[in-house]
């Protein structure tokens, strides 16, 4: 995890709405039925609400919360914010993962593309699940790419000559996410029916650089904030990754394919727990 938490820019972010919603939408498929009625849910690192708001068509009831320590994205999601047309109600509070804990039982707790950012965070289960009613779930999905070339280079580059002392620990590490295996040890060790598994994505990006264009919302905005202060350096480094993403991910005549592993955990709490 980076020394300091990146700053986020939530256009930049959703310049690839569509395709980083698929594994939220894909993870939502499996969650079961809620215990409560209306149920009460934590989406934890909610960004800019574009996924929480999914999470009420699901459960239109429902009392929601988003919660996010990123300002600029929470100034986003609360734009959505308020009644739904059912009688529930979306809202967004802001929180650090690393330390949130339910103040009252919830029905659900799901995080999409944040728990990477945590360190430890499996250390985290068994609060949440704690906090959980019985028959509650906790839901979470995070990228598993970060032996791809897109994060393999980013580290690489940032390692090199040129850059270490200026980018050293700003940069995750390839253990930043743990097995399927592993998370599926934890949850069943925690009492709980778990359902891991693990997709592979190929999108097709379009523009130019697009892969470039994804890791400006996500993976590399450790970087541009530790170099904000010398635009000049920063671009620089940001010309010598465009250069080794091309060569990686050359593109065809339809776009760019970029091959994207996600971790996908689904655990239900014993309704006897």
């Amino acid at each position: 995890m980076p020394a300091t938490t990146p700053t986020w820019d939530p256009a930049q972010y959703l310049r690839h709405a569509g395709h980083r919603a698929r594994p939220f939408t894909d993870l939502l498929a499996r969650v079961p039925a809620t215990p409560g009625d209306p149920p009460r849910i934590a989406d934890l690192g909610c960004g800019p609400g574009t996924a929480t708001v999914l999470l009420t068509a699901r459960w239109p009831t429902a009392r929601v919360t988003g919660y996010d320590n990123a300002p600029a994205m929470l100034d986003r999601a609360r734009e959505q914010a308020g009644r739904t047309p059912a009688g529930g109600r979306l809202g967004f509070a802001a929180a650090d993962v690393r330390t949130w804990t339910p103040a009252e039982p919830h029905d659900l707790i799901i995080s999409n593309a944040t728990l990477q950012w945590v360190p430890g965070h499996r250390e985290r289960f068994a609060g949440w699940i704690a906090g959980l009613a019985p028959g509650g779930t906790l839901a979470f999905q995070v990228p598993g790419n970060f032996d791809a070339p897109s994060h393999r280079l980013l580290r690489e580059l940032a390692d090199s000559r040129r850059w270490r002392a200026r980018l050293a620990g700003v940069l995750r590490h390839g253990d930043a996410v743990h097995t399927p295996g592993e998370y599926l040890a934890d949850l069943t060790a925690l009492g709980c029916a778990a359902d891991v598994w693990e997709t592979t994505y190929v999108h097709l990006l379009t523009g130019p650089d697009p892969v470039l264009d994804w890791m400006r919302g996500t993976g590399l905005r450790p970087v541009l904030d530790a170099l904000d202060e010398d635009p000049e350096a920063r671009d620089e480094f940001v010309a010598e990754y465009r250069t080794v993403l091309r060569a990686a991910y050359p593109a065809g005549p339809h776009g760019t394919p970029f091959p994207f592993r996600r971790v996908f955990a689904v655990a239900r709490k014993g309704a006897a727990a």
